[in-house]
């Protein structure tokens, strides 16, 4: 049963939505059928009584007042004001109420009621129905029944458009209302998907700077100790280059492991990518600008605890970021590196001696060093200072948040 009469539904709706292209067709087709309806209402009377003679005038303007509907959208009010005065003076010269003679009334109440606000059809509701059952009252036409069917009879067949026309405005401010949230969500999720876009664009922009910046430095810090000392310890020098072999091929791989994620292929997931870098590597970090000539001291406070990956990498490339920063522009080849292992925070200071270079401070002269540190603290819960110290050098604190759980064992990260 349901499932037929949701059919018989969704072929009203197909029919009303393919004449809904031709308003005009519409609307001369309910004239004619409002015409019909009204003509056959004046042939109606009970038995006995006589219909009256007005010699067909009166017929011919309850025809004519229906053709005032084609300006329902436009002249809503003044339609039914005219449409009523006619039904009314049909009715005073003693036609018979019915459904049928009122059709065109009941068609104007029901535009009124979709078209007009609340107050508006209430007030002419009000009106209208007070002058027919005055007008039904009186009526020779109604002469035989009772006061209350005389009453009763009016009121419900005006009750019925009011009622129709107020269900559906209802449902055209309901539709109205989804459309408006339907778009409302499109436009979020585009919005929302910009975002996204950018917030990648700028985590691979990072990834890049960190990897390229680091080892850039590094293997041109390696490749000038060793042309220094090419001539008076060509050995020393030979260690060098082949820690620049090094260097160089960490590049690559980390290049390749960044550009990697932008290639979605059919691949299992991670398969020929080296895992992101975290403290772990911290000693091979070291240890390449070590070969550089710069001198890094490392020393912790508290127990080391647990990182979740993203503060790891985060803690990894901040320190990363900040050496390449001393080996670039420092002129004292030396660097102190601090972690400090709190409740629910890890304090790491990256620190040099001698005087702060404008780059090193504020990182305006064209690089994105510490913009980019600042941004992977933020990302994560965290926050990021860096600026001169007070006794000379340069410094980098960031304080990272860690995940609540029990410490481990060990000297330095």
């Amino acid at each position: 049963m349901n499932s037929s009469l949701e059919r018989y539904t969704e072929r009203v709706e197909q029919y009303a939505s393919r004449f809904s292209r031709f308003p005009l067709f519409l609307d001369v087709t309910m004239v004619l059928a409002l015409i019909g309806c009204a003509f056959f209402g004046t042939q109606l009377s009970f038995p006995g009584v006589v219909r009256p003679d007005t010699g067909k005038s009166l017929e011919v303007l309850l025809g004519l007042s229906c053709f005032v509907l084609l300006k329902y959208r436009t002249h809503t009010r003044t339609v039914v004001v005219v449409v009523a005065g006619v039904t009314i003076a049909a009715i005073a010269r003693g036609y018979l109420l019915t459904p049928m003679l009122l059709a065109p009334l009941l068609a104007a109440m029901y535009w009124l009621a979709v078209l007009c606000d609340r107050r508006t059809v209430r007030l002419y509701a009000l009106v209208v129905t007070v002058a027919l059952l005055t007008v039904n009252l009186f009526s020779d036409g109604m002469r035989d029944l009772s006061p209350v069917l005389t009453v009763i009879g009016p009121v419900f067949w005006m009750a019925l458009p009011l009622v129709g026309g107020s269900l559906a405005r209802l449902r055209g401010d309901y539709l109205e209302a989804v459309k408006a949230r339907a778009e409302h969500a499109e436009r979020t999720r585009e919005e929302e998907a910009r975002l996204r876009v950018t917030e990648e664009r700028m985590r691979i922009a990072r990834e890049l700077h960190d990897v390229v910046a680091h080892h850039l430095a590094l293997a041109n810090a390696q490749a000038g100790t060793a042309a220094h000392l090419s001539r008076s310890n060509p050995e020393q020098s030979r260690k060098i280059l082949d820690d620049l072999t090094g260097t160089t091929s960490a590049a690559l791989r980390e290049l390749k492991a960044t550009l990697g994620l932008l290639r979605q292929d059919d691949r299992p997931k991670g398969e020929g990518l080296e895992p992101a870098p975290g403290l772990a590597r911290l000693p091979e970090l070291i240890d390449s600008y070590r070969s550089a000539g710069l001198e890094v001291v490392v020393h912790q406070e508290g127990v080391r605890r647990p990182l979740t990956p993203g503060v790891d990498l985060t803690a990894y490339r901040i320190v990363q970021e900040a050496l390449t920063n001393v080996a670039k522009h420092a002129p004292e080849r030396a660097a102190h590196v601090g972690f400090t292992y709190a409740d629910s925070r890890l304090l790491i200071t990256v620190s040099n001696d001698g005087p702060a270079t404008a780059t090193a401070v504020d990182g305006t002269s064209g690089g994105f060093g510490l913009r980019g540190m600042r941004e992977r603290a933020q990302s994560i819960g965290g926050d990021l200072c860096a600026g001169p110290r007070p006794e000379g050098g340069f410094e980098v604190t960031t304080a990272l948040p860690l995940q609540p759980s029990a410490a481990v064992e060990g000297d330095t990260p």
